[in-house]
C-alpha cells in the first residue's frame, strides 16, 4: 500500500486518534506510544494534513507541505473573526 491509498483510506475519526496519540504520547485507552509509533502516527497526521486536509490552521502542515506559520496579527484577526458562543454585558446578569 503507497502513501497515497493509506491516505484515502484514513477516516477523519482515525486522523483525530493519530492527532491525540501524537499530541499525548499515548492511544485513548491510555497505552503509551513506542518511539516507532510515536514517528510513524507523527508522519501520518503531517501527510494527512498536507494532501487531504488542506489545513491553513496555526503550526499545521500546509498543502505545499510546508509548515503553517501565521504572523500574531494575523492570529488576533482570526480570533477576532470568530463568532462567539454567547457575550453578555455586565448589567444583563
Amino acid at each position: 500500500m503507497n502513501l497515497e491509498q493509506m491516505l484515502q483510506a484514513i477516516t477523519p475519526e482515525v486522523y483525530e486518534n493519530l492527532k491525540y496519540a501524537v499530541e499525548t504520547g499515548k492511544w485513548q485507552n491510555g497505552q503509551k506510544l513506542t518511539d516507532k509509533q510515536r514517528e510513524d502516527s507523527l508522519q501520518l497526521v503531517m501527510a494527512y494534513q498536507a494532501k487531504v486536509e488542506k489545513s491553513t490552521e496555526h503550526f499545521t502542515i500546509g498543502a505545499d507541505g510546508q509548515m503553517v506559520m501565521k504572523s500574531k496579527r494575523e492570529l488576533k484577526k482570526e480570533f477576532l473573526a470568530a463568532t462567539d458562543i454567547a457575550r453578555f454585558d455586565q448589567d444583563d446578569i
